[in-house]
């Protein structure tokens, strides 16, 4: 008789990084991402999520040196005024927020504000990076490419290669990145397998996360996911294999789960090139949801999975990224905090801070901290 093993898997809470024999200077650290053709100062990448980034917030992060996506199922396309739909949505009673969502997700994406909301980024001087759910990609695809989008983004809960479908002919996604002539980047997916077979589909780049973002509950609904680091490092092995079989180097963008500068310095040490996060950006003066936001899978008009979550808003997006800062708890100067991780590590680039160690640290949060759980860390 065979018994099936379950292996053990990690999170963000459960593992450290340790220090390297070498130490640098964190302004020495080169922490810049690579896209396909695309440069980025900083790898971070802001969700495609209404609450998060609208044209305004992906110009600002152009401009500051990372990555916008606007979320083209969203409100945004589907609304001449989104703001003030923005605005009904964080008003809403908890108890109702869930049923409006269906209802205002529910009127159709309508192509002009597809074209519109591309061309403004463009036109405000920022890199257009657009999400997509596999079902509207081949229809509305030449339309953005045709507006002037840089970074087709396509996402679902779970992506992959293959995909049974009563459809004749569904999204083949080779065919779609020989026929769009801009970055085609998919996710999300957390198996090593699942991600190779992306990669050999001609794909720029991968989202690493089945249900990690502070809005989303498909875990719970679904009981589908695998925590972050083991996620990031698995698809990470699955990138190099394919750069060994291939010479063509894929990054991996971990996505979601990430609330602090520590979080994301695991994620970069766990094999990640980049990080889209959510919940940290939603906190910006400058994010549509003014403190509030919500899961991509939550209007689903039969199963939602997400949740509108209250954050609060802290600061600018230059204080959150950059800094200065007065707050403790690693919410904001999130590159200030990657910098300096690396410079603790001797590592001058990303790639050199994706040899460094880590160790399953469970108590590396609570360790010596009694004051703070207290309460008394005042």
């Amino acid at each position: 008789m065979e018994f099936r093993e379950l292996r053990r898997a990690y999170g963000f809470e459960e593992v450290a990084i340790i220090p390297g024999g070498i130490t640098a200077n964190p302004d020495q650290t080169d922490v810049s991402f690579k896209l396909a053709h695309l440069s980025f100062e900083i790898p971070f990448i802001a969700s495609a999520m209404d609450g998060v980034t609208d044209v305004d917030t992906a110009i600002a992060l152009s401009k500051l040196g990372g990555l916008g996506v606007i979320n083209l199922d969203g409100v945004q396309t589907r609304y001449d005024d989104y703001k003030a739909v923005i605005k009904d949505i964080t008003a809403a009673p908890r108890a109702d927020v869930t049923a409006l969502l269906q209802k205002v997700y529910s009127t159709p994406v309508r192509d002009d504000l597809v074209t519109k909301r591309v061309r403004a980024v463009k036109d405000g001087g920022g890199i257009c990076a657009v999400s997509l759910t596999p079902q509207n990609t081949k229809r509305l695809a030449p339309l953005v490419v045709d507006a002037g989008a840089d970074v087709l983004v396509i996402q679902s809960t779970v992506t992959s290669a293959r995909h049974i479908s009563s459809s004749e002919r569904g999204l083949i996604l080779h065919e779609l990145c020989e026929q769009v002539p801009i970055p085609v980047l998919v996710g999300n997916c957390v198996s090593p397998t699942a991600c190779l077979e992306l990669m050999r589909e001609g794909i720029a780049g991968v989202f690493i996360g089945v249900g990690p973002g502070a809005a989303c509950t498909s875990r719970q609904v679904l009981g589908v996911g695998v925590p972050q680091i083991t996620a990031t490092m698995d698809c990470a092995a699955a990138r190099d294999e394919f750069q060994k079989e291939s010479g063509r180097y894929v990054p991996i963008i971990t996505d979601g789960g990430m609330s602090s500068g520590g979080d994301i310095c695991k994620a970069i040490t766990a094999g990640a090139d980049a990080v889209m996060i959510g919940s940290p950006f939603a906190r910006a003066d400058e994010a549509p949801g003014h403190g509030f936001h919500w899961g991509m899978a939550n209007p689903h008009p039969a199963l939602p999975r997400g949740t509108r979550i209250e954050v609060g808003t802290t600061g600018s997006l230059e204080q959150i990224l950059f800094g200065p800062t007065s707050v403790t708890d690693g919410s904001q100067n999130l590159v200030g905090a990657l910098r300096t991780c690396m410079g603790t590590c001797g590592a001058l680039t990303i790639e050199e801070q994706h040899s460094i160690e880590m160790v399953i640290a469970p108590s590396m949060v609570t360790e010596g901290k009694a004051w703070q759980i207290a309460g008394k860390g005042r």
